[in-house]
């Protein structure tokens, strides 16, 4: 725990009566908890909207997420009306209307390391692994071989400003031992994130421990030994927030009273989530047969993304909605077959309209985070505004086993440096890497290549 004054009060924060830093953290017994951008953080002699490049840094950085869907989906049903500014939004994509705005959907583009080639059958696990690299797994079930994903690239040139260079979010556990997919290491399957070629960045999928991985400092040890895993953040570092509130305006005292309510309702939730597991556990069918278990799960996931992005803990995340081949069934939707099996669904057309119910589904918790990063506004408008998160699978047709032609969302303006609200149509298989490229460019972590880009998306 860093060193506390005499006042009791964080040197950060008692550095100047009248201006914090943004990287300001409230602690307390191994604990710390970032802030939402305040006007206090911005020079007293500039206003908090200034446009100068050190102003907007500190204000507004770039935010880029990424959200992985299994499976592929329904192309006839997602596919939109119209093409640049002259587009409607598709049957699959209707919750997305608020925000429609804010939003590019990309059509042409392909992964073509993904298709079988002299490896034959894996199809699930190859559109998995390359859905953030764009590069060519290896196929074996232990040796793995792959390449960095974009997220990482990104995370490795922020290293430093932010507390964590990156976060990584699932549902589904990962598995790193064994073969998951005609040969393939289950590595492959589970992750999404890689960190070099031979090490993927395991996920965290239990709330919890996303939540304490954020606001954590310290010695673990000693925070397992204490029991602080169990109290309320806010509880720990009331002292250093109390003492925070007299020092900021009657603006940021509003802002923080919305954040801090904010954080003990994500507390709440956990809580809730955690009884219920343990009231449930002798029953084995309810892994994912409890009403909003899946959509409960799904959406304080994205809470404490919006949570990271909001106090500048990190400035790049992924989640995955399930893993590669994920064989989940949808209850909530009335869908109880399951997920993986439904997709090879033969042009069956009872088959197809559940798997159009998932998809629409899937995206109605894309429709939840974009609205919920809209809410939150900053410098330069919304979090959404000065972020670029990603929707979409590895995989079109997942009947056909289809890697081209990918179900791809871009929601979020860059700062200003995406043009949105359009239908880029992209030239028939256009690697994907190429989009990967231009986000690189916007979030000022540019890369020479990923995988098998040509070059830069001058669609987008």
């Amino acid at each position: 725990m860093s060193q506390m004054n005499q006042s009791g009060f964080s040197p950060a924060i008692v550095a100047s009566q009248t201006q914090l830093n943004r990287r300001t953290l409230l602690r307390g017994a191994g604990l710390a908890m970032g802030l939402p951008l305040l006007e206090a953080m911005t020079p007293l002699s500039r206003s908090v909207f200034a446009s100068t490049p050190d102003v907007a840094d500190v204000a507004s950085p770039v935010r880029m997420a990424f959200l992985f869907v299994p499976n592929g989906v329904i192309m006839p049903k997602w596919r939109c009306e119209g093409a640049g500014d002259q587009w409607e939004l598709s049957p699959t994509l209707s919750s997305l209307a608020a925000v429609k705005s804010k939003l590019n959907i990309i059509s042409g583009l392909a992964h073509d390391n993904g298709e079988g080639k002299q490896d034959g059958a894996g199809d699930h696990a190859r559109a998995a692994a390359t859905f953030l690299t764009s590069a060519r797994p290896l196929k074996t079930s232990s040796r793995v071989k792959l390449g960095v994903s974009v997220d990482q690239i990104a995370a490795t040139q922020l290293s430093g400003k932010t507390r964590m260079p990156s976060i990584e979010l699932g549902l589904t556990p990962s598995r790193g031992a064994g073969s998951c997919d005609s040969g393939y290491s289950c590595a492959y399957s589970s992750n999404i994130s890689w960190r070099s070629e031979t090490q993927p960045m395991a996920k965290e999928t239990i709330p919890r421990l996303a939540f304490e991985r954020m606001f954590g400092s310290g010695d673990a040890h000693l925070r397992r030994e204490t029991n602080l895993v169990r109290q309320s953040i806010l509880d720990v570092v009331a002292e250093d927030a109390r003492r925070l509130m007299t020092k900021v305006g009657d603006t940021d005292r509003r802002k923080l009273d919305e954040y801090f309510s904010g954080i003990r309702e994500v507390e709440l939730r956990i809580q809730r989530t955690e009884e219920q597991d343990e009231q449930a556990l002798p029953d084995i069918d309810v892994p994912y047969g409890r009403v909003d278990s899946f959509k409960e799960h799904a959406r304080l996931m994205l809470d404490l993304m919006a949570i990271g992005f909001q106090t500048d803990t990190t400035r790049v995340a992924t989640f995955m909605l399930d893993n590669a081949g994920g064989n989940r069934s949808y209850v909530d939707v009335g869908v109880k077959e399951a997920h993986h099996g439904l997709s090879h669904h033969r042009e069956q057309a009872e088959t197809v309209a559940k798997i159009e119910k998932i998809d629409k589904y899937l995206v109605e918790q894309y429709a939840y985070f974009l609205e919920k990063l809209d809410s939150i506004k900053e410098p330069g408008g919304s979090i959404l505004d000065n972020s670029m998160i990603l929707y979409g699978s590895g995989l079109s047709d997942g009947n056909r086993h289809r890697h081209n032609d990918l179900p791809i969302l871009l929601a979020g303006g860059a700062g200003g440096r995406i043009r949105t609200n359009r239908h880029v149509v992209c030239k028939d298989d256009t690697p994907m890497g190429n989009l990967f490229l231009s986000m690189l460019d916007h979030m000022g972590t540019p890369a020479d290549s990923i995988g098998d880009s040509t070059g830069r998306l001058v669609e987008l």
